[in-house]
């Protein structure tokens, strides 16, 4: 049997997860725009016919939302109207009065990205995590589950094979690919979209283009008719800014910073992110499938409906402190981490934003102990302006049982 020489790579993105999650709970939704964002005030309210048995829910919708809350995600139903993750509510209500307003449940979301990660790994193991609804893939060399499988280097190997055929490695990456998405609908009843490609780079790219329930394959041909003639900001890395830039200088397409000269990429951007940004423009991507990886810190915060004052609001702060700090606890215990480093955030009625953080002499996931060292913090901030946003961070981590590393102290001035 011969070797495998091409590299392929296979960026999984869920559809619409949180949103589609939530169908599985209100089927009856199904088809109709739906915006998950709310709070537990948009909870659906059920009743029971007395005379059939039958359970009725009676949702929320939009129309006349008041309040400062975004939207997280929404169906792809709602998207049509104009609808998309971070907007306001408010404005969302503007463009959908009539769309069903759901409250978020990062408990559920969690499970069912647990689920469908452990589908994907059974099939293709060498997997690196990028959040809760997607995942890079390395599939060089993976056979398609009903395929027997290719044996290691030593094992079989005919060495002085040529390497097998460029066709039937990308042939054979498709049929993963496929097997992906059954295993993963199997395991939770959700669709996903996939693509295989060369690099990561190109791969994220690709899994946009057939959304939702996509499956592309990007070959180094496709690149031309496929990839330039998007916007430059598909790119993961153009953020907002470097796309305004792009296009003021008339970039206004990845083709065309692709032909964009080098040196004039430089000067307008700097050596190291101009350089990037020609490289990526072509398609170009050495990074690897990182299949382990630790978090640099893990945290929880919270946008309020309307501003909260100390002075007025002080039990309805505590509360929402102490269940900050209790759901990082538990997020802590479940990832099997203890951090050293505590800090807070805040964001005030004028949009500033402060962090405040403690670096404690052992390592903690308890959830006492998080909120001790939290308000510590907070007493080391201005609180006379009303509140906004909450936030609690755990950092300086380490696996429980693992001796920790040292954690960076504190700046003096914090931010």
């Amino acid at each position: 049997m011969t070797r495998p020489s091409l590299r392929l790579v296979a960026h999984l993105d869920m559809d619409a997860f949180y949103a589609s999650v939530e169908l599985l709970r209100y089927p009856e939704l199904r088809g109709l725009p739906v915006v998950v964002g709310g709070g537990r005030r948009h909870q659906p309210v059920e009743s029971v016919d007395p005379a059939t048995g039958r359970v009725a829910r009676r949702f929320a919708t939009l129309r006349g939302y008041a309040g400062r809350g975004v939207v997280t995600t929404a169906t792809y139903e709602a998207r049509a109207l104009g609808v998309h993750s971070a907007l306001g509510l408010m404005k969302a209500a503007a463009l959908a009065p009539d769309a069903v307003l759901l409250p978020t449940d990062f408990d559920a979301y969690r499970r069912y990205s647990r689920l469908f990660k452990a589908a994907v790994a059974r099939i293709a193991p060498r997997i690196e995590d990028r959040g809760i609804d997607e995942i890079y893939v390395d599939l060089t060399g993976v056979e398609p589950p009903n395929n027997p499988p290719l044996p290691l280097a030593g094992e079989g190997w005919d060495e002085g094979a040529e390497p097998e055929s460029e066709i039937d490695a990308w042939w054979r990456a498709r049929d993963v690919a496929k097997a992906l998405k059954a295993a993963v609908h199997e395991a939770t009843g959700l669709t996903c979209s996939v693509a295989v490609a060369p690099n990561k780079l190109l791969a994220k790219i690709a899994s946009e283009l057939d959304k939702p329930d996509g499956l592309t394959v990007l070959m180094p041909e496709d690149v031309a008719t496929r990839i330039w003639p998007l916007p430059p900001r598909r790119i993961n890395g153009i953020g907002p800014k470097a796309a305004a830039k792009l296009d003021a200088l008339g970039v206004r397409t990845i083709g065309a910073l692709a032909h964009a000269d080098l040196a004039w990429l430089i000067e307008h951007f700097g050596r190291n992110y101009g350089a990037w940004l020609h490289a990526a423009a072509q398609g170009r991507d050495d990074r690897d499938v990182v299949t382990e990886s630790e978090p640099r810190s893990i945290s929880r915060e919270t946008t309020f409906e309307r501003d909260l004052s100390v002075r007025n609001d002080r039990p309805e702060l505590s509360r929402i402190f102490t269940d900050l700090c209790e759901r990082l606890a538990a997020d802590l215990a479940r990832k099997g981490y203890a951090g050293r480093t505590i800090g807070i955030k805040l964001r005030y009625d004028n949009f500033a934003t402060v962090t405040r953080d403690r670096t404690l002499d052992v390592p903690t996931q308890d959830a006492q102990a998080i909120r001790r060292a939290a308000g510590e913090c907070l007493k080391r901030v201005p609180l006379a302006r009303r509140i906004r946003l909450l936030g609690v961070r755990v950092g300086a981590l380490s696996p429980v049982g693992v001796a920790p590393r040292p954690a960076p102290q504190s700046p003096a001035d914090d931010r």
